[in-house]
C-alpha cells in the first residue's frame, strides 16, 4: 500500500511539475530575449565584422570576405597595447587591493559597533559613483597638470625635476584607473567581513594565536570571496579602459592601452574590421586569464 501511495504521489506530481515548466519558461522568456538581443546578435555582427575586407575600390566599404587577416594583423601591430593594457590593469587591481582591504576592514569590522559611522563610511566609498567618471578624471588630470598644485609641490622639494610632467605618464595611467575602481573592490570585500562571525576571531585569540596567524588562517581565507569578486570586478574593466590612458585626460601616445586603439580604428580611422578583431582578442584574452585565475584560486563556482 505505502509503494502504492507513494507511486500515486509521483505520478501526480509529475503532471504538476510538467504544467508548472511552461510557467517558468514565460518567465525566463524576457531575460532570454533581452540577453539574445543585446548580447548575442551584437556579439555575432562583431565575430561576421571582424572577418571583413576592405574593398579595394570604395575607400570606407567592407566586403565579407570571411577571412583571419584582421586577427593576425592586430596581433602583430598592436602587441605592445594589449600587454601594456593587461600590466596597467594588474597594477591597478593590485594597488586596489592594497588600499581597498584595510578600508573594508575598517567599516566592516572596526566600525560594527557604530552603525551610524559604518553606514557613513560606506557612503563616502560610493560617493565617488555620485560624480561621473569622465568628470573625476578630469579633474585629476587639473591636479596633476604642469601648473597643477601637486607638480608644483614636489618640484619645491625638488623630488620632481623642474622639466617633469606626471600627466602623459604610466603612473598617471595607473593611478587613475587604481582610484576610479576602488570602490568596485572595496565593496565586495566588505561585504565579505561584514558577514563575518567575529567569535571566529576571538577563537584564534582563545588558542593562543598571534593577531598575524589569525587574519592570514581565519580573516583572510573567510574574505576570499569578497577579494575574488573584487579583483575581477576592477581588473576585468580596467584592462579594457580607454578613458585614463586617453591623451586627452591622464596618458599619452606612450601609455596607450588596447581600449585606445579600438577607440581610434572605429571613431578615428573607422577600421571597423580591425575594430572588431581586437575587441574579440580583448574578450578572449580577458576570458583566458580570469578562468585560468578562478581555476586556480579554487572559485570555479564564479564562473
Amino acid at each position: 500500500m505505502a509503494f502504492g501511495a507513494f507511486a500515486t504521489s509521483t505520478a501526480v506530481a509529475e503532471p504538476a511539475a510538467r504544467r508548472k515548466s511552461p510557467i517558468a519558461l514565460l518567465l525566463l522568456l524576457p531575460g532570454l530575449l533581452y540577453l539574445g538581443l543585446f548580447f548575442l546578435v551584437p556579439l555575432f555582427s562583431l565575430v561576421i565584422t571582424s572577418l571583413q575586407q576592405p574593398d579595394p575600390v570604395v575607400f570606407g566599404q567592407f566586403e565579407n570576405a570571411f577571412r583571419w587577416e584582421n586577427y593576425v594583423t592586430v596581433l602583430q601591430q598592436y602587441w605592445p597595447q594589449t600587454v601594456r593594457a593587461f600590466g596597467y590593469a594588474a597594477l591597478a587591481t593590485l594597488f586596489a587591493l592594497l588600499i581597498g582591504f584595510p578600508l573594508a576592514y575598517f567599516i566592516g569590522i572596526t566600525l560594527r559597533r557604530w552603525p551610524l559611522l559604518q553606514a557613513l563610511a560606506l557612503v563616502l566609498v560610493i560617493a565617488p559613483f555620485f560624480i561621473s567618471f569622465l568628470l573625476r578624471t578630469i579633474a585629476w588630470k587639473q591636479l596633476f597638470s604642469d601648473e597643477g598644485p601637486i607638480v608644483g609641490f614636489l618640484q619645491a622639494l625638488a623630488i620632481l625635476p623642474g622639466d617633469a610632467a606626471i600627466t602623459g605618464s604610466a603612473f598617471a595611467v595607473v593611478f587613475g584607473l587604481t582610484y576610479n575602481f576602488i570602490p568596485f573592490m572595496t565593496l565586495p570585500i566588505y561585504t565579505s567581513l561584514e558577514r563575518l562571525d567575529l567569535r571566529y576571531v576571538e577563537a584564534g585569540g582563545d588558542l593562543y594565536a598571534s593577531p598575524r596567524s589569525t587574519f592570514f588562517r581565519v580573516t583572510l581565507p573567510l574574505a576570499a570571496p569578497g577579494i575574488m569578486s573584487g579583483t575581477l570586478l576592477t581588473f576585468i574593466p580596467a584592462a579594457g579602459d580607454y578613458v585614463n590612458a586617453s591623451r586627452e585626460f591622464l596618458g599619452s601616445t606612450d601609455t596607450a592601452m588596447i581600449g585606445n586603439v579600438i577607440e581610434a580604428n572605429f571613431l578615428v580611422l573607422q577600421n571597423f574590421p580591425a575594430a572588431a578583431a581586437l575587441s574579440l582578442v580583448l574578450m578572449a584574452a580577458i576570458l583566458i586569464l580570469v578562468s585560468a585565475y578562478v581555476k586556480r584560486s579554487g572559485t570555479e563556482d564564479l564562473l
